[in-house]
């Protein structure tokens, strides 16, 4: 016999139910259902903590999140009082990589840095995404979108990330960083591998 499907939840009771540092917009699941809108209206009205909200539990342990644009925009440019800084304690939800062996490597995070180290690194990258510098290589950009949309199967399902995503986020990347365009599948498998978990099918242990 077959389980009894499941109906979907009801995120909007869910939403006004939940105790408010148990709701968790980290779950993945919320952006898979296209459910967050009413966790986020409930936050943005209730959050008992002027500019953020806490967790107290998720899959990456408690953190604090911001939910409305102007404070992101007061706490984003305010290093002096809210240091991006990993010295100072990580930003990212899952920063397990940073301590997970003993001797492992640490790699310093562009966006894990406070001014002026910050400025210094954003200056030697800026020019690649300057408005004349992307100019220079619209018709190239254009084309080879072009290209890519005119291989796609017609009537058929397909998988939007690996068909569309991927290989269009990794051709920008590859012409922007003068990258060798045959070798551009370098550019995503060394992202995967930088970027994922344990277990998840691309690093199984650290070492």
């Amino acid at each position: 016999m077959n389980a009894a499907v499941q109906p979907p939840l009801d995120h909007t009771e869910r939403a006004r139910s939940t105790p408010l540092d148990e709701i968790d917009v980290s779950d993945v699941t919320l952006y898979q259902q296209e459910a967050l809108q009413p966790y986020f209206v409930r936050l943005r009205r209730e959050a008992p903590v002027h500019l953020v909200h806490w967790c107290k539990a998720s899959l990456y342990g408690p953190y604090w999140s911001i939910t409305k644009f102007h404070d992101i925009v007061a706490i984003d440019t305010n290093h002096k009082q809210f240091s991006s800084d990993h010295s100072n304690g990580s930003f990212v939800l899952d920063d397990t990589t940073l301590n997970a062996v003993e001797g492992g490597i640490y790699m310093p995070n562009f966006l894990g840095m406070d001014p002026p180290v910050h400025d210094v690194h954003r200056m030697a990258v800026s020019p690649i995404v300057a408005p004349a510098n992307l100019l220079r290589f619209e018709s190239l950009i254009r084309s080879r979108t072009k290209d890519l949309f005119d291989r796609l199967p017609v009537n058929e399902t397909l998988n939007w990330v690996e068909a569309v995503s991927i290989p269009l986020t990794t051709m920008m990347l590859a012409t922007l960083l003068d990258f060798p365009f045959a070798d551009r599948a370098k550019l995503t498998r060394w992202s995967d591998m930088v970027t994922t978990r344990l277990g998840y099918g691309l690093v199984d242990t650290w070492e």
